[in-house]
């Protein structure tokens, strides 16, 4: 965190001013001293109630989010507070997820910090106290009903070293999973009639798409996001585990991500680009552009999560299948990377207690759990009493929702190693998959890289 340098130099005061100053010095004291009392007492009282108007006010009040493009169930959220709640405002600024992870840490030191921000990883913002610690909220709205899993990944210590135990600095909007969405059209030219169920058979798929000269795999992979994460992950749970990958993920002690398993997984993923199954601009596509491609129908396949269901469900009714990543051998368990959808309130946040109550209403709100899974396609999350809303049978977020309690049933949910600390992304995995693409490197050498990167940064 950035400090500002006090300067220490004082001009000399003549004598006789001395006791003018003293007086003055312990007004301005006590007047301090009785703002910072009232401030605390408001927040008692804040905290000591689950109302609206407690959290609130019910004066006008405009809260400010710092939110990641794209995501069209955040802003739905937004609208539907405000509509229940009128004196409330939002005022949002929007960039892409590279952008907010470079500037998360200026941003919520900065003089003006948002009071609900996107968040990349938790763990240096918390380690630089530029999170609040939402403990006294968690036990405000009870958030102890939740599964203690769904709120793991939002836990760390006060230092920020490790994850998964520890206060709570972050909640999830919605709860997402990764797998590979598919074009129904494009597979049935290829004669794709199920899901694979192994990965040989997802092999066989991308060699016949190859030869109908289909692109096999559309995937973004430019700027300073690396999408070749997406099924590199994938690959690295099937040649090893999830629970492994997620020690490194959570820096747990003597965890490595460069491992013979991830070195095969790897290799796997090298004769994907040599046999030319990705689309071969890969390194100058954005995700934006990769997901307009797949809309047009330009592939077969591509690995992202479900956070498009929604998306795919109401321009591509009908047209877009889904499956989780095949295992090794058939009946093998299934993974796939399920993370919130992390938001924080910054530690000098404005509206701390009204943005809590958002982060309540939106997990547990009827109408707010409905816009999750009808435009995020995701979990909604929350208490366990609570059921997930009702979707369209057959509908691809039909598919990623049952798909979610078949990695649940393995125990294959994994945190994204994309999130393992603030910079391993933009700075170490984007590069070196990058590279790999490009035939620069070695699988031996991303993985290299990318620990040595790991190490260097504390984590």
């Amino acid at each position: 965190m950035l400090r500002r340098a006090r300067g220490h130099a004082q001009a000399a005061r003549p004598r006789s001013a001395s006791l003018m100053v003293i007086v003055l010095a312990a007004v301005s004291l006590a007047s301090l001293i009785a703002a910072s009392a009232a401030t605390a007492a408001r927040q008692a009282r804040a905290a000591a109630s689950t109302s609206f108007a407690a959290a609130c006010g019910t004066k006008h009040v405009t809260l400010t989010g710092y939110f990641e493009t794209g995501f069209p169930d955040v802003t739905e959220l937004t609208s539907a507070f405000t509509k229940q709640y009128p004196n409330v405002k939002w005022q949002v600024r929007e960039d892409p997820f590279a952008t907010i992870t470079q500037d998360a840490a200026l941003t919520l030191g900065g003089p003006n910090p948002p009071d609900l921000m996107r968040l990349p990883t938790i763990s240096s913002l918390v380690k630089d106290h530029l999170l609040k610690n939402l403990t006294p909220y968690y036990n405000l709205y009870h958030w102890n009903k939740f599964p203690a899993s769904q709120l793991a990944q939002l836990r760390t210590s006060p230092s920020g070293v490790g994850v998964g135990s520890g206060p709570l600095y972050a909640m999830g909007l919605n709860y997402s999973l990764t797998g590979v969405f598919y074009n129904k059209a494009l597979a049935a030219k290829i004669g794709m009639k199920s899901a694979p169920k192994t990965l040989a058979q997802l092999d066989a798929l991308l060699a016949k798409a190859k030869a109908a000269g289909i692109t096999p795999i559309e995937q973004f992979n430019g700027g300073a996001t690396g999408g070749l994460l997406f099924p590199l992950q994938q690959l690295m749970a099937d040649y090893g585990s999830a629970a492994q990958i997620d020690k490194w993920v959570f820096d747990k002690p003597g965890a490595t991500i460069n491992t013979p398993a991830n070195v095969k997984a790897t290799e796997h993923l090298q004769q994907w680009i040599k046999a030319g199954y990705f689309n071969s601009d890969a390194n100058a596509v954005l995700y934006p552009q990769m997901m307009s491609n797949f809309e047009a129908g330009k592939a077969l396949l591509i690995f992202d999560g479900d956070w498009e269901s929604g998306n795919f469900d109401q321009h591509m009714p009908g047209k877009v299948g889904f499956f989780l990543m095949p295992p090794l051998k058939a009946g093998g368990p299934v993974a796939g990377m399920s993370a919130p959808l992390t938001y924080g309130i910054a530690a000098n946040a404005p509206h701390a207690a009204c943005t809590a109550y958002f982060l309540n209403w939106v997990a547990t709100n009827p109408t707010a759990r409905k816009i999750n899974v009808k435009y995020g396609g995701s979990n909604p999350g929350g208490p366990t009493a609570l059921k997930i809303p009702t979707v369209k049978p057959g509908s691809t977020t039909s598919q990623t929702l049952a798909a979610g309690g078949l990695v649940a049933k393995d125990n294959g949910d994994m945190g994204f190693i994309a999130n393992a600390n603030g910079s391993i992304y933009a700075e170490a995995w984007t590069p070196a998959v990058q590279k790999l693409f490009a035939g620069q490197t070695t699988p031996q050498g991303v993985l290299s890289s990318v620990q040595a990167a790991y190490k260097a940064a504390g984590s």
